[in-house]
C-alpha cells in the first residue's frame, strides 16, 4: 500500500542487511546483467532457472531483481479497480486482476505493494519454492501510534529448506515521498522476525514468527522503534508509545537494554537538546527527559541518530 515517508527519521527502512552471512556477490552480479523489464514473469524465471539451483540463491535473485527494477508509484492503485455482483464473479476477477498486476509489474517496472508481493509470489511459484502472501498493518510514523488496525500493506513468506523467512520487496526497493526514491536495501530480505514485527503486523499473528505474543493493541500502542537493531523487549520503560502528561511529574524516566551510546539527545519536534546526565550499567541505560507541556511528539537520539519516537497527550 502507499508508503508514508512523511518523517525523515525513518532510517529503519534504509541500509543493508547485515543479518545474512552468506556471500551473495555472485548472485547480485548475475542479476545486474538481466534485462530490466520482461514481457511476463516466465521469461525472468527462465533466467533464474538457468543461473541458480539452490532455493537460497533463487530467492536472493528474485528479491534482488525486484528491488532493483520495480519503482513504487501510487497511481497503480487506479489501474485495476473493479466491481462484482457475486463471489464467483469476484474470485474470477481477482485472479484475472492478479495476473494483470503481475504482468504489468514485470513489464512496466512500476507497482504498489500488491505488485511487488504478487510478482515475488509468482516467481517463487515458477521456481517451485513454497511461499505465500501476507496482508497486515504497518507502523511508519507518529500518526500510527495508537490508531486502529489497518490492512494497509502486503509482504511475503517464503521457505528455504523447509524453514519460513520474511521478505518485503516493496520496502526493500526504496521510499516514497512525493516521488519514488530508489534505495535498494536487503534489510527486508530474510529479516529477523523480532525486527520485522517492529513495523509489520500480519493479519494472522502466526505469520509474525515471533515467540512473544504481541496483540494488535500492543503493536498499535508501542513506540516507534527506529534504531535498526533495537527490539521491543529492549525497551523496559516506557513500553507504550503514548505518554500522558498527567502521569509524569517533571521528568519522563527511560530504561533501555542492550545499548551504550556516548551521548543522548531529544527533540519535541524542533531543535535537538543534549541530555547532560544518564547512567549505563551492563548495557542498560537509564535517563530522564524533562516533560514539556503542550507538545505532541518526543524523539530520542543516541549518538545523533534517531532511536525512539513517542506521542504525548
Amino acid at each position: 500500500m502507499i508508503l508514508t515517508w512523511r518523517i525523515s527519521i525513518l532510517l529503519l527502512f534504509m541500509g543493508c542487511n547485515l543479518l545474512n552471512s552468506q556471500d551473495y556477490e555472485l548472485v547480485d552480479a548475475t542479476i545486474s546483467l538481466y534485462p530490466t523489464t520482461c514481457n511476463n514473469p516466465k521469461i525472468l524465471s527462465k533466467f533464474i532457472s538457468r543461473d541458480f539451483t539452490s532455493e537460497e540463491d533463487k530467492l536472493r535473485a528474485i528479491y534482488s531483481w525486484i528491488i532493483q527494477n520495480v519503482a513504487y508509484h501510487p497511481d497503480e492503485y487506479k489501474k485495476f479497480n473493479y466491481k462484482f455482483t457475486n463471489y464467483r464473479e469476484r474470485n474470477q476477477k481477482e485472479e484475472n486482476i492478479r495476473n494483470k498486476i503481475i504482468n504489468r509489474t514485470v513489464k512496466k517496472g512500476v507497482a504498489v505493494c500488491e505488485g511487488y508481493a504478487m510478482l515475488f509470489e509468482r516467481l517463487c511459484e515458477l521456481q517451485g519454492i513454497q511461499n505465500y502472501l501476507v496482508r497486515g498493518d504497518t507502523k511508519t510514523n507518529f500518526n500510527d501510534i495508537g490508531r486502529s488496525f489497518n490492512r494497509n500493506h502486503m509482504w511475503n513468506v517464503a521457505y528455504i529448506d523447509g524453514k519460513p523467512f520474511l521478505f518485503d520487496p516493496t520496502w526493500g526497493a526504496g521510499k516514497f515521498h512525493e516521488k519514488f526514491i530508489k534505495e535498494p536495501s536487503f534489510f527486508y530480505y530474510k529479516t529477523d522476525p523480532n525486527l520485522f514485527i517492529k513495523s509489520h503486523y500480519p493479519d494472522v499473528f502466526e505469520d509474525a514468527f515471533v515467540s512473544e505474543n504481541i496483540s494488535r493493541n500492543d503493536f498499535s500502542n508501542m513506540p516507534l522503534l527506529i534504531k535498526e537493531n533495537l527490539v521491543l523487549s529492549d525497551v523496559e520503560t516506557p513500553k507504550t508509545g503514548i505518554l500522558y502528561e498527567d502521569e509524569y511529574f517533571g521528568d519522563i524516566p527511560f530504561t533501555i537494554k542492550n545499548v551504550s551510546p556516548k551521548n543522548i539527545s531529544y527533540s519535541y519536534g524542533g531543535e535537538k537538546i543534549s541530555l547532560e546526565k544518564f547512567t549505563i550499567k551492563d548495557e542498560v541505560i537509564s535517563f530522564n527527559i524533562p516533560l514539556q507541556i503542550g507538545v505532541k511528539i518526543l524523539l530520542i537520539y543516541f549518538d545523533d541518530q534517531p532511536v525512539l519516537g513517542y506521542v504525548i497527550k
